[in-house]
C-alpha cells in the first residue's frame, strides 16, 4: 500500500538495492542475499502484518451495491477525518525538524543536517557543480548510468560555442568541438541527444561513409558547416594523422566511456600521439571524460584501483570529480528492485535425435566439429528444438557459402602447389550435402514444456508471461551473451510468448565486408521500433549495455550472467522505469554463479569506495570540514529579527526555513522540482584591491510554482557559507512580499488567492432576486405632451407571411434607433425576417390626423387584442399606422402622411370602425373581410355543423339569448381560417402548438360576426405586432444598457450579451433547464470570446506595470481582475466605477439583463389606462415592476459578454488596427475596476511599458546568432535579440550565467495572445458552434501537446537554454517519436495528437516568443496573427477531424479508469473526495481525493478543490501503478476480481461502470 503525498510526487516503496529477493521455481522467497556480506542467509518467512492482515476477515460483509457504498463511503469519511495521521505527520516533523531555532542547533547540529538542508540532493545540483568544474579544467565525470553525464557534457559544449561565436565575432581562428564515441552506434545516436539540445551545426562521421571522408574538401565543408563533430576516436586519429585538422584547431575533446583510454586504445593514441605533441597548452583542446566506473576493478585490491584510477587521469591530462554515494543514490529516482530467479539444472550436454543423425553421417567434417559443440551446449541451454534450430543457421544458404569458400580457402592453403582438384570437389561437395540435409529438415515449431525447452527458458517464459498476460505496455530486455541465442530466442517466444509480447534481436554491428551498412540500419530501427512501442521485448547482446539508447524498461533479464561489473552496471541502468525489476538468472546449485553475482557485488563495492576515498576537493557534494567551520558563528553573518514576532532569522536557519517554504507550495501535478536548487558560480574575486582574494557566489533556483524564483547570495569564501547567503536572501525576498509571516512561516495559502479560486469563483446556483427593466425609457421621452411632429419607422418582412399582409409604421416621438432584422417564425415553420427603417426628417402631424392616428391606434388594440385603452394622446407612447406598400421600398427624404401612410384605410377606420353584412353584398367584399379563400357554395347556413347548424355556430352569443331565426337564412357560407392565440411569433412553431394550427379551417356566415373595419392584410400584419414591439423593446433596453455603461455596441450584439434564456445558461453543454424560446441568440458565445479577450488585456496589464514581479505574482493580479466575484461585485454596484465624466457610479447592470421570453401581458403600452380587457382591475406596477432571479456567476458572464459584444462591433477582418480594439479595452477598463487595469485604449498598454535593463543592453555574438537563426524559421527581425534570448531561457538555467530572465513572464503573456489568436479564428470561422464546442476544440490548439509539436517542427528545441538531465532526455525522446509519428503521417495534420505529452518547456517557448515578438513590434497583435497563418492555422483548417473531437477527452482520471478496469482486470476500485483539515504549518482546509482498491484507500492527494485533487490523486495512482504487471498488482494489492479475459472489448456496461467508480464528490 503506498500513500499519495501532500503536493508532493508519489512516494514508492522498492526494494532496497542492498537486499535482493532470491525465487525457486515456485516463485516463493526463499532467501535473502545481503549484499553488503555477500554470503546467502534464510529469510525470516513472511511479513507478520500481511498475515494478522489477512486474518482480519469480517463476519459479515456489504452484500447488496447500496450496502457496499455505505461502507466504502465509511471507509473514506475515516481515512479524511485522520488524514493528517496517515499523511502529514510526516511533513510536520520533517517541517519542525527543519524549522527548529538556532538556538536549539549548534554548528555540528547545522552540519550533521546538511542531508535535508545543505547537502545536495537535488541531481541537478551535482551536475551544475560538475559543469561548473570542467569549465575551469580538465575533467573525469564519474557517475552512474543516467545519472546526466551527457547532460554535463551538452552544458559544457554549450557554454565552448558560446565563446567560439565570441571569438570568432572578434576574428579569432574557428575551433571545432570534437564528441568521441567508442563505437560506431553510438555515432548517430548521441549526434541526436546534441541536435536536441545544441542550436549549432552538429554532424556524425564514421569510418563507413566511405573514400570521400579521407579528402580535405569534406573535412573543410564539415568543418564549415558544423561547430561540434560527433565520431569515433578513430575517425579523429586518421583526421589529425593526414593534418586535416590540428589540435590547436578543436577546443574541446570529449571522451565517451572514457575507461577505454588505455594501451592501445584509440582515446589512448590520440592523447599519446597528438594531444600531448601540442606543445603550447594555451592551444591544446579542453578534456572532458564520461564514465560511470573510470577502471573495471574485476577482483582487484583497493591499492591496485586507485593505481589505476590515477593511470587513467595521467592518460586524459585530467582529474576525476564525482559526488558521494548518497547524492547518486538521491539522483536514480526509480532504482530497480533487483531478485534473484533459480531454475533448475540444465543437463551438462543435450545431444537430440537430429544431431545424431547429423553427427552420423558427417561427424567426420572436419569443419563442423564447431557445430556439433555448439549445438549440444545450445541445447542445454535452450532445449532440444532450440538445438535442431542450431543447424539451421549453421547451415542457412549464406552461412553455407562461407564455409565452402573456407574451406576451400583452408585447403589451396595446406595443399599449395598439390592441390587434387578431385579431392577439393568432392570436400566442397560433401559440406553441400550437408547442408542440403539440414536445409531439408522440419524442425516444426517449439512447445511450451520440458520436451522442447530448457528449465532456463521456462522460467523466462513464466516471468515474460506475467508482464505480458493482459497487457501490450510494459518494456522489457533480456540480456544473452551470444548472437545465435538472440536469435533462437526470439523464434521460441514468436510461438510461446502470447498475443501482447512482440519481441526482436538487437546485436552488435557486423563488421564483415559488405554488411555493415544494413546491419548498423536494422540495429537503429529496432531501437525506434522498440521506443515507439511497436516492439516491447528485445532479445539483447551487450551491446545494450554501454551507451545505447534504450528506452526506460520494467523489466531486465540477465538470462546470461555478466563477466564484468561494468556489465553488470550497465546493464542494470536500462531498467530505469519507476516500477521496474532486474533479474539475475542463477542455475540452482551452480557456485559459478553465485560466486560471479558476489563477485560484481564486491567489485561495485570496491568501486564505491574508491570515489568515496578520492580528494576532497574533487568530491563535489563534500561540505567544508565541521572542524574549519568555527567561523560560522553569527557575529560574523547577517541575521534579521521580526519586528512584531522576534522571530530570528540567520544564515543558518534560512536553509531550513527555505525548505519548509517549498514543501508548502501547492505544486502542479508534473512539477519536477520540488526543493531548492543551488548553484554555486566559479571563484570570483571578492576584493578588487587584492586579486588573490577569492570566493564563491550562489544562486538558489526555487520551484516554478513558487512566487519567487531566484535569488542570488553575497560573495562568500566558502560554498557552504555562499548557500547560506543565497537561503538567506531569498527568505528575506519572500518575507518582505508577505510570503513568510512574522513568525518565518509560509503564507501561502492566505496571500494568494489565485490558489484559492473557490473565494474567487461563483456558483449559478447562488442567485439573487433584482429588478428588471420590461420598458425602455425611450418611450417616455416627450411623453406628457402633444407631439407636433412624429417620426416614422418602416416595418415590412423580407419573406412574407402566412398570408399577403400590409406594412405598418411606428410612429414615436423621438428618431427611433436603427435597429436590426430579426426573425419571425410562421406557422409553416417558414422564417420571416422583420426589416426596419427609420426615417431621418420628422413628419409634421395636425391636431386633425393625430387624432385620427391615435383612435386608429387603440382600434387595433380593441378589434385584434380585445383591450380597450382611454383614449388620451399625451400618454400615448408609440403610434401603428398601415403603411402604402408601394411606397416603402423607396420611401421619400421628407414624406407627409399622405405620401406613405394608407390615410384613406385609417379615415375608414376612424369614421365607420365596424363592417356589417348585408344581402346584396358582394363575395369580393365578404371575401376582404375574412381569413377566407372562397364561398362555400355547397354548403348552406342550416347544415349541421358542429352545433345545430353553421348559422347557429357562427353567433357566438350564449344560448339563452341566441336566437338563429333573427338571421337571413339564405345568407353565403364562407370557408374561413380561425386566427389562432399564438404570439410568440419569434420562436418556432411547437409540437403542442402544431395541433392548434392543423385544425384552423371551418365554416362560418357572415351575418352574426362583428367585422372591423381594419383591412384584413394590415391585420396579418398586426398579429406580428406584439411580437416586434416585444423585440424593439428587448433592443431599445439594450441600448440603454450601453448608454449606461458608456459603451459603444450595436443593439443586436447589446441585446445578445444580455440575454439568458435557460436557468442554466451558463452550464456549457448541459440541457438547458426552463428553456425560453424566442429570445434569439443568448450571451454564450461572446462571453466565450470576451472572457478571452479579458483574459489577454489583464495579462499585458500585468506585464507592463508589474516589471519585478514573476509569472506567480502575475497569476494573482490577474486572478483578482478576471475573477467572477470582482466582475460580479462591479456589475451590481458594489464596487463603484468612475467614468468619463466624472462621475462615480454603480452599473446595476441586473437591471438591462434579459431573463424573460415573450409576454402576452407586458408587450402592451405603458401610461394608458385599461378601461376594458384582461387586467382591468390591476396597476401598472402589477405587470411593469418585476423581478428576476439571477445566479451571480450568470452576472459575472454579462460583463464577460459585454466586452465580447464591444469585440465583435468593432474588431475587424484583414490587417489588425490598435483603434478596432480600443472600444474592448474600455470595456474590460469598466469591468475589471481595478488600479491594476488603468488602460482604457489599446496604445494605453505600450505607453505603460518599459524596457527592462536587460532587453536594452548590447547583444553576444551568441544572442545575435540566435536570431539569425529564428529569422530563418519565422520572418520576424528582432530589434532586441536579448528579448528573444529570454524566450528560449529555461528556469533551471541560473540568471547569473547570461544575465537574462527565464522565459516565465513572456510565457505568461504569450498563452494568453495565442488564446486570442485561436479563439478568433473559432470564433469566426464556426459561428454556429456552441461555447462548450468551442471550448473542447480550443483544448487541442492550446495543448502543451500541439505547441511542443510545433516548437519541434520548427526545431526550436535545440535552442533551449536548460539545466535539467531528465529534461534533455525528455526532450530528445519526445523528439525522435513526434518526428517519426509525422513521418508516418502521410501529410495527416493531426499527427501529433498521438504521441506522448511533450515537456512542457516547449510549449512554453513557442507561448513565449509570441510574446517577445509582440513586445519588440511594440504590442502590434499582426505579428501573432501572422506567426498563427504561418505555423498554427495550417493544422487547423478542419477542426472535424475525429482526432480534435476527441482530443479532450485524455484525462489523468481516465487513464487511471482504464488502466485499472482493463489493464490490470479490477473491478474493486472507486474515487472519493472529501473536504479535509491538514495540520502542515502554512496549509488550512483542503479537499482530499481518495482512490480506494478493495476496500483500502491506497492513494490520495490534497488540493484546494476537488476537481484538481481528483487529478492529483489519479496522477499519483498512475505514477505507482502505470508498467506494473498484472500479478504484482494482485499481490501487491489483494485483488482477487475474476478475470475477464484478455484482448475483450470494452462493453458499454463496462464503461458506465467505470464512470460510476470514477463518481462525484461525496
Amino acid at each position: 500500500m503506498g500513500w499519495a503525498n501532500v503536493d508532493e510526487e508519489q512516494e514508492l516503496d522498492y526494494y532496497s538495492c542492498d537486499d535482493m529477493s532470491i525465487l525457486d521455481n515456485d516463485n516463493k522467497y526463499v532467501q535473502q542475499l545481503d549484499i553488503r556480506d555477500p554470503q546467502l542467509r534464510e529469510g525470516d518467512g513472511d511479513d507478520s502484518d500481511d498475515s494478522d492482515d489477512a486474518d482480519n476477515s469480517r463476519t459479515h460483509g456489504p452484500m447488496t451495491i447500496p450496502e457496499k457504498r455505505r461502507a466504502q463511503n465509511d471507509i473514506f469519511g475515516a481515512f479524511a477525518a485522520n488524514i493528517s495521521a496517515h499523511v502529514t505527520q510526516r511533513e510536520v516533523d520533517d517541517a519542525a525538524s527543519r524549522s527548529a531555532t538556532e538556538e536549539q542547533l549548534s554548528i555540528r547540529d547545522i552540519l550533521a543536517q546538511r542531508e535535508t538542508t545543505v547537502r545536495i540532493t537535488n541531481p541537478r545540483d551535482y551536475q551544475t557543480e560538475l559543469f561548473q568544474t570542467a569549465k575551469n579544467g580538465n575533467t573525469i565525470a564519474v557517475l552512474d548510468t543516467g545519472s546526466g553525464k551527457t547532460h554535463i557534457a551538452t552544458l559544457l559544449l554549450k557554454h565552448v560555442l558560446d565563446e567560439e561565436l565570441e571569438t570568432r565575432a572578434k576574428g579569432g581562428v574557428h575551433k571545432t568541438a570534437f564528441f568521441l564515441v567508442d563505437s560506431v552506434n553510438l555515432v548517430f545516436q548521441q549526434t541526436n541527444v546534441l541536435k536536441c539540445g545544441l542550436d549549432q551545426g552538429v554532424e556524425s562521421v564514421c569510418g563507413a561513409m566511405g573514400a570521400s571522408l579521407w579528402r580535405r574538401p569534406t573535412w573543410d565543408t564539415l568543418f564549415a558547416k558544423n561547430m561540434v563533430i560527433v565520431c569515433t576516436a578513430e575517425v579523429l586519429s586518421q583526421c589529425l594523422m593526414h593534418a586535416f585538422i590540428s589540435m590547436a584547431q578543436i577546443n574541446l575533446l570529449i571522451f565517451d566511456e572514457a575507461h577505454h583510454a588505455k594501451g592501445n586504445h584509440p582515446y589512448a593514441q590520440i592523447m599519446k600521439d597528438y594531444y600531448l605533441h601540442e606543445s603550447d597548452k594555451t592551444r591544446r583542446p579542453r578534456l572532458f571524460g564520461m564514465t560511470a566506473s573510470p577502471v573495471d576493478v574485476g577482483g582487484l585490491n583497493p591499492e591496485d584501483v586507485v593505481e589505476a584510477a590515477a593511470n587513467l587521469e595521467t592518460m586524459l591530462c585530467s582529474k576525476i570529480v564525482t559526488v558521494d554515494e548518497a547524492t547518486l543514490a538521491a539522483n536514480n529516482i526509480s532504482p530497480p528492485s533487483e531478485e534473484v530467479v533459480l531454475y533448475d539444472r540444465l543437463q551438462s550436454e543435450l545431444e537430440t535425435p537430429f544431431h545424431n543423425k547429423v553427427k552420423a553421417q558427417y561427424g567426420n567434417v572436419k569443419a563442423f566439429r564447431k557445430f556439433f559443440v555448439k549445438s549440444k551446449q545450445t541445447g542445454s541451454e535452450l532445449g532440444r528444438w532450440a538445438s535442431d534450430m542450431y543447424w539451421a543457421f549453421a547451415f542457412a544458404d549464406e552461412q553455407a557459402r562461407k564455409l565452402q569458400q573456407r574451406e576451400e580457402f583452408h585447403y589451396n592453403n595446406l595443399n599449395r602447389e598439390n592441390v587434387n582438384v578431385e579431392e577439393l570437389d568432392a570436400k566442397i561437395q560433401r559440406l553441400k550435402d550437408a547442408a542440403t540435409f539440414v536445409q531439408g529438415h522440419d524442425f516444426g515449431t517449439p512447445c511450451l514444456g520440458s520436451v522442447d525447452l530448457s528449465s532456463k527458458v521456462l522460467k523466462l517464459h513464466e516471468w515474460l508471461s506475467m508482464y505480458y498476460e493482459r497487457s501490450d505496455e510494459p518494456r522489457c530486455i533480456v540480456f544473452v551473451e551470444q548472437r545465435q541465442t538472440t536469435r533462437l530466442l526470439k523464434l521460441i517466444f514468436d510461438h510461446i510468448g502470447g498475443p501482447n509480447l512482440r519481441c526482436d534481436v538487437l546485436v552488435g554491428v557486423n563488421s564483415r565486408a559488405g554488411e555493415h551498412n544494413v546491419s548498423l540500419r536494422a540495429q537503429i530501427l529496432t531501437l525506434s521500433k522498440f521506443r515507439r512501442g511497436e516492439l516491447n521485448c528485445i532479445f539483447a547482446t551487450s551491446v545494450a549495455e554501454e551507451g545505447l539508447d534504450i528506452p526506460q524498461c520494467n523489466l531486465v533479464i540477465r538470462f546470461d550472467l555478466y563477466r564484468t561489473m561494468i556489465a553488470y552496471v550497465q546493464s542494470r541502468g536500462r531498467a530505469r522505469h519507476r516500477n521496474s525489476k532486474y533479474l539475475h538468472m542463477l542455475e540452482n546449485g551452480n557456485n559459478d554463479h553465485y560466486e560471479r553475482l558476489m563477485q560484481v557485488k564486491l567489485d561495485e563495492t570496491v568501486m564505491r569506495n574508491f570515489c568515496k576515498g578520492i580528494a576532497r576537493d574533487r568530491l563535489l557534494d563534500d561540505l567544508d570540514d565541521a572542524d574549519d567551520l568555527d567561523a560560522f558563528e553569527d557575529k560574523l553573518y547577517l541575521s534579521f529579527v521580526d519586528p512584531v514576532s522576534g522571530a530570528k532569522l540567520t544564515y543558518r536557519s534560512s536553509l531550513s526555513v527555505l525548505n519548509h517554504f517549498v514543501a508548502t507550495l501547492p505544486t502542479p501535478i508534473h512539477e519536477m522540482h520540488l526543493q531548492p536548487t543551488y548553484v554555486i558560480s566559479a571563484e570570483v574575486n571578492t576584493d578588487p584591491r587584492d586579486a588573490h582574494r577569492t570566493g564563491f557566489r550562489c544562486e538558489v533556483i526555487l520551484p516554478e510554482c513558487s512566487p519567487v524564483i531566484s535569488m542570488i547570495g553575497k560573495v562568500e569564501s566558502r560554498k557552504t557559507v555562499a548557500r547560506c547567503s543565497a537561503a538567506f536572501s531569498m527568505c528575506l525576498e519572500l518575507h518582505k512580499k508577505g510570503f513568510l509571516d512574522s513568525n518565518l512561516l509560509p503564507t501561502i495559502s492566505k496571500s494568494l488567492p489565485a490558489m484559492r479560486n473557490a473565494h474567487l469563483a461563483l456558483g449559478v446556483k447562488k442567485k439573487g432576486n433584482y429588478p428588471m427593466l420590461i420598458k425602455p425609457e425611450f418611450w417616455k421621452q416627450d411623453r406628457g405632451s402633444v407631439p407636433q411632429h412624429l417620426y416614422l419607422t418602416i416595418v415590412d418582412v423580407d419573406a412574407g407571411l402566412d398570408r399577403p399582409h400590409q406594412p405598418f409604421g411606428l410612429l414615436t416621438r423621438s428618431r427611433f434607433p436603427h435597429m436590426p432584422s430579426f426573425p419571425v417564425y410562421l406557422t409553416d415553420g417558414r422564417a420571416s425576417n422583420v426589416v426596419s427603417q427609420s426615417l431621418a426628417a420628422p413628419l409634421a402631424i395636425s391636431q386633425e390626423v393625430l387624432e385620427l392616428v391615435t383612435k386608429f391606434t387603440l382600434r387595433i388594440y380593441e378589434d385584434i387584442y380585445n383591450k380597450i385603452y382611454e383614449y388620451d394622446v399625451q400618454k400615448m407612447s408609440y403610434w401603428v399606422v398601415p403603411l402604402l406598400s408601394s411606397r416603402c421600398e423607396s420611401p421619400p427624404q421628407y414624406p407627409s402622411f399622405e405620401d406613405i401612410v394608407d390615410m384613406a384605410q385609417v379615415r375608414k377606420v376612424y369614421e365607420q370602425p365596424n363592417w356589417q353584412w348585408a344581402p346584396g353584398t358582394s363575395d369580393d367584399d365578404i371575401l376582404d373581410k375574412f381569413y377566407s379563400n372562397s364561398v362555400a357554395t355547397h354548403l348552406k347556413p342550416q347544415d349541421p355543423k358542429f352545433m345545430d347548424s353553421i348559422l347557429d355556430y357562427s353567433d357566438s352569443k350564449w344560448l339563452r339569448s341566441r336566437d338563429v331565426n333573427r338571421w337571413h337564412q339564405n345568407q353565403p357560407v364562407l370557408n374561413v381560417e380561425k386566427i389562432p392565440f399564438r404570439r410568440n411569433h419569434l420562436a418556432r412553431v411547437e409540437d403542442k402548438e402544431q395541433e392548434v394550427l392543423d385544425s384552423l379551417k371551418t365554416v362560418i356566415c357572415p351575418e352574426p360576426m362583428r367585422v372591423s373595419n381594419v383591412a384584413t392584410p394590415f391585420v396579418v400584419m398586426c398579429y406580428i405586432l406584439p411580437a416586434i414591439i416585444h423585440r424593439f423593446e428587448s433592443y431599445l433596453i439594450a441600448l440603454e444598457a450601453c448608454k449606461h455603461i458608456d459603451l459603444k455596441v450595436s443593439p443586436a450584439l447589446a441585446l445578445e450579451a444580455l440575454t439568458k434564456d435557460s436557468d442554466n445558461t451558463d452550464e456549457h453543454g448541459e440541457e438547458n433547464t426552463n428553456f425560453r424560446s424566442g429570445m434569439g441568440p443568448n450571451y454564450e458565445r461572446l462571453e466565450f470570446l470576451g472572457d478571452c479577450f479579458l483574459k489577454m488585456a489583464t495579462s499585458i496589464s500585468t506585464f507592463v506595470l508589474q516589471p519585478d514581479e514573476n509569472e506567480f505574482e502575475f497569476h494573482v493580479r490577474r486572478m483578482l481582475m478576471l475573477c467572477n466575484a470582482n466582475l460580479m461585485d462591479t456589475a451590481v454596484g458594489k464596487k463603484k466605477f468612475k467614468f468619463a465624466d466624472g462621475e462615480e457610479r454603480g452599473l446595476q447592470l441586473y437591471n438591462y439583463v434579459r431573463t424573460g421570453a415573450f409576454s402576452r401581458r407586458t408587450w402592451y403600452p405603458e401610461g394608458l389606462k385599461l378601461l376594458r380587457g384582461k387586467g382591468v382591475g390591476k396597476s401598472e406596477d402589477d405587470w411593469l415592476k418585476l423581478t428576476h432571479k439571477l445566479g451571480d456567476k450568470s452576472i459575472a458572464d454579462v460583463c464577460e459578454a459585454f466586452i465580447g459584444a464591444t469585440f465583435m462591433q468593432h474588431h475587424h477582418a484583414g490587417k489588425w488596427s490598435p483603434l478596432d480594439w480600443d472600444e474592448t479595452v474600455k470595456a474590460v477598463k469598466l469591468f475589471a475596476n481595478s488600479p491594476d487595469h488603468p488602460q482604457s485604449k489599446w496604445s494605453d498598454y505600450y505607453a505603460a511599458y518599459t524596457m527592462p535593463q536587460y532587453q536594452i543592453a548590447e547583444s553576444t555574438a551568441t544572442q545575435l546568432d540566435l536570431a539569425r537563426k529564428i529569422e530563418a524559421k519565422h520572418p520576424y527581425k528582432f530589434k532586441y535579440p536579448r528579448l528573444l534570448r529570454s524566450a528560449f531561457v529555461h528556469p533551471s538555467q541560473p540568471f547569473m550565467w547570461e544575465q537574462i530572465p527565464n522565459y516565465q513572464r513572456l510565457e505568461f503573456l504569450g498563452d494568453s495572445l495565442l488564446d486570442m489568436v485561436f479563439i478568433m479564428h473559432l470564433f469566426y470561422a464556426y459561428p454556429d458552434k456552441d461555447p462548450q464546442w468551442l471550448t473542447e476544440h480550443k483544448t487541442p490548439m492550446v495543448s502543451n501537446k500541439f505547441l511542443g509539436a510545433v516548437c519541434v517542427k520548427l526545431g526550436w528545441h535545440t535552442h533551449i537554454r536548460q539545466n535539467t538531465a531528465t529534461l534533455s532526455f525528455q526532450i530528445r525522446d519526445y523528439v525522435t517519436e513526434v518526428q517519426e509519428a509525422e513521418r508516418e503521417a502521410n501529410g495527416a495534420v493531426d499527427y501529433w495528437v498521438g504521441v506522448s505529452e511533450p515537456p512542457k518547456c516547449l510549449a512554453d517557448v513557442i507561448e513565449a516568443y509570441v510574446a517577445a515578438i509582440f513586445v519588440d513590434s511594440e504590442f502590434d497583435f499582426n505579428v501573432v496573427k501572422d506567426f498563427f497563418e504561418h505555423h498554427l492555422k495550417p493544422y487547423f483548417e478542419d477542426m472535424t477531424l475525429d482526432a480534435y473531437d476527441d482530443f479532450a477527452s485524455n484525462h489523468p482520471t481516465t487513464r487511471l479508469s482504464r488502466l485499472l478496469s482493463i489493464n490490470l482486470g479490477c473491478n474493486d476500485w472507486r474515487m472519493g473526495a472529501l473536504e479535509t483539515e491538514t495540520c502542515i504549518p502554512g496549509k488550512g482546509k483542503t479537499v482530499a481525493a481518495m482512490v480506494m482498491i478493495h476496500n483500502k484507500v491506497v492513494f490520495h492527494s490534497l488540493g484546494q478543490s476537488g476537481r484538481y485533487a481528483r487529478v492529483r490523486a489519479s496522477q499519483a495512482a498512475l505514477e505507482v501503478l502505470d508498467g506494473l504487471p498484472p500479478y504484482e498488482f494482485r499481490s501487491r494489492y489483494g485483488c482477487d476480481c475474476v478475470d475477464e479475459g484478455e484482448g475483450e472489448m470494452v462493453t458499454e456496461e463496462k464503461e458506465k461502470a467505470m464512470k460510476e467508480r470514477i463518481g462525484l464528490s461525496i
